[in-house]
């Protein structure tokens, strides 16, 4: 019995054994239910998805208006209306079909201008919960169609004056298990307010309100955004506000750049406005909210000179491209893209922020002053609940330069008195405390421009050995001393270091690496771009590389280490800026070593020529680590922490 069915395993019998069961898989046709609740899988993935197709479909239809309402983190509802052209009777079960669509005709897919394409979303919603669809076209009844665990029913009557409304309930009935993997409602909700919020910075021109209906009734607006007109910078600046805040708003610089026909537009924060995690960074193509590692990758990569590594940029930037350059066509979910030309993509991305930050100047950013102020506390309340407010008329120029006069050290009044006074006003400021004087405040002459009047004023003073008090024509700033000239010793080593570029040492007997072949051809791709810092590769034959040269200033170096390292890096983020790491990580610590020290005491001179120099370097707003140099206090913020407002 054994020796049978060997031979008819190995073909060595024209008939098998009766008794043993054919293992050969068999080959079946899926019916349509399986196949969408296949698809639903991938196009769906929660309920903030469904919001995704949803609402993209209503922006593809020419809406202006959006409405979206959820229950229990839209896992018992989801309901999108929208006033955009609408569907006839004939076209409702047609929509509800795999792979129908009015956005292409199949001849290009690489042309595509609108969000959906794939014509998957409505069967795949319909396969695993319960949706309805009613709609009305302009010249048109309104009519009714739904489908429930992928079972349509017919086309009937409704009641609608204009446009569409979608209803989800119950999602993932038909797939009890996806239920299983299903987060919090308040999980959920937050995804499907980020989803919303995305698409809300993509369309500035379209109105957009999210509602929670849980409950019942008419539940509670989360969020909302009107729609904007007018120039495409003043639209999109006001729907920042609306959603990212007002603070980043104003402490957002302006993007617009092109080149090769791309084009990137937008707005990226300050650095000294970063955040502890990568939760502020929406980036888009062709107005397609996507989550790209090569963009992310070229953001963090435009703020790494000026961020610490536990810190992260926030922006919202657009490219614009002709759709042939990009494939949006690459995931179900349509989140990722691929580039014709990354190279070109990453660049412009890179280039256009440093040139934007490199223009900010000194600038930091307004949330500085705000903790500031909020640091502060005012005199507690009295008895009655109520502090106390005192009003004061702001003396004229010629008593505040008396006071300023009683306030000099060894002052003597007027020959009026018959025996000698002692010297009046605060004498004791010649002595070595903290917070003095450093000068005049009435000078003899005036300049002809009053250092008042420029961005960061004119010292008045010196606190603590390392905190410079500048007056500004309508406020007061606060300098660090050792961080502000820290930067600007930095930024001179690395104008020298581009200038002159990193010197390199020679080994006297070249270290060979060996690698595997992936990682050897990675390596020798970009060894033009590490000669820059100092590092020479060549191919040494086989599987090796040989290093013949590392940076001088890095002093002795493990090369394999270091190889390996750059390699891991290239593997995480398609670039390698270990090197240039490295690099200006010994030129930052050149800089804190040759900078002004904490604790010295400046002539005011010295203060005034520190802040003249910050006005005129770019990025002195903030630290090598991205920490603010300066704090800007305006006098009405002053006065109100005095009650004099």
């Amino acid at each position: 019995m054994a020796e049978s069915r060997i031979s008819a395993r190995f073909g060595g019998m024209d008939t098998a054994d009766p008794h043993i069961s054919d293992p050969r898989p068999v080959i079946r046709q899926l019916d349509d239910g399986a196949i969408n609740r296949i698809a639903a899988g991938e196009v769906v993935e929660r309920p903030a998805s469904a919001v995704k197709e949803l609402v993209e479909n209503a922006i593809d239809a020419g809406a202006t208006r959006i409405s979206v309402e959820i229950a229990d983190g839209g896992k018992t509802l989801i309901r999108v209306r929208d006033d955009g052209c609408g569907m006839t009777p004939e076209d409702l079960p047609l929509a509800l079909s795999r792979h129908a669509t009015s956005k292409i005709d199949g001849s290009d897919l690489l042309n595509i201008h609108t969000f959906g394409f794939r014509g998957e979303a409505l069967p795949s919603l319909g396969a695993v919960g319960r949706l309805s669809i009613t709609s009305r076209a302009a010249g048109h009844e309104a009519a009714q169609i739904q489908v429930s665990g992928g079972d349509m029913s017919a086309v009937k009557p409704a009641a609608l004056n204009q446009g569409t409304v979608v209803e989800l309930r119950d999602l993932f009935f038909a797939t009890p298990a996806r239920l299983k993997f299903m987060r919090t409602d308040r999980a959920e909700a937050q995804a499907i307010g980020d989803v919303v919020k995305r698409l809300a910075m993509a369309e500035p021109s379209v109105g957009f309100t999210l509602r929670d209906v849980s409950g019942g009734g008419e539940g509670r607006v989360t969020f909302r955004a009107d729609p904007l007109s007018g120039d495409l910078f003043d639209a999109l600046h006001g729907r920042l506000a609306s959603v990212l805040g007002r603070d980043f708003a104003e402490n957002a610089l302006k993007i617009d750049a092109t080149r090769e026909g791309i084009r990137l537009y937008g707005y990226a924060a300050l650095p000294t406005y970063s955040r502890g995690a990568a939760v502020a960074q929406f980036l888009f193509v062709n107005t397609r909210p996507v989550k790209d590692k090569m963009l992310t990758g070229a953001l963090r990569a435009a703020y790494f000179d000026f961020l610490s590594r536990d810190r992260h940029p926030a922006a919202a930037l657009f490219i614009d491209c002709d759709p042939e350059m990009v494939d949006v066509n690459v995931h179900p979910a349509k989140s990722e893209v691929r580039f014709r030309d990354p190279g070109t993509a990453r660049g412009l991305i890179v280039s256009a922020l440093r040139h934007a930050l490199a223009e900010a100047g000194h600038r930091a950013s307004s949330t500085v002053a705000g903790a500031t102020l909020g640091a502060m506390r005012p005199e507690a309340p009295t008895a009655t609940g109520a502090a106390r407010v005192y009003q004061m008329e702001r003396p004229s120029a010629g008593v505040r330069s008396a006071a300023f006069d009683a306030q000099r050290p060894g002052f003597q009044p007027a020959p009026a008195y018959p025996a000698p006074q002692p010297p009046q006003g605060f004498a004791e400021l010649d002595t070595a405390y903290s917070g003095r004087m450093v000068e005049d405040p009435v000078a003899d002459a005036q300049p002809e421009a009053a250092p008042e009047h420029l961005p960061l004023g004119a010292a008045r003073g010196q606190v603590h050995e390392n905190y410079i008090i500048a007056q500004t024509a309508d406020g007061m700033v606060i300098v660090d001393q050792h961080a502000a000239h820290e930067r600007l010793v930095y930024e001179k080593l690395k104008k020298q270091m581009a200038e002159n570029g990193v010197a390199a040492q020679a080994l006297l007997i070249p270290e060979i690496v060996e690698l595997s072949d992936n990682d050897c051809a990675r390596l020798l791709d970009v060894s033009d771009e590490l000669y820059k810092f100092g590092l020479g590769l060549e191919a040494f034959g086989g599987n090796a590389v040989a290093v013949r040269e590392t940076p001088a200033i890095l002093g002795e170096v493990n090369a394999k280490a270091m190889l390996k390292d750059i390699l891991d890096e290239l593997d995480d983020q398609g670039e390698s800026q270990l090197l240039q790491a490295k690099v200006e990580a010994i030129l930052s610590r050149v800089a804190c070593h040759g900078s002004i020290r904490s604790g010295r005491r400046m002539r005011g001179e010295e203060m005034n020529a520190l802040l003249r120099e910050m006005e005129a370097t770019p990025h002195s707003g903030q630290c090598n680590h991205g920490r603010p140099t300066y704090v800007e206090l305006k006098l009405a913020d002053i006065e109100r922490l005095f009650g004099r407002s």
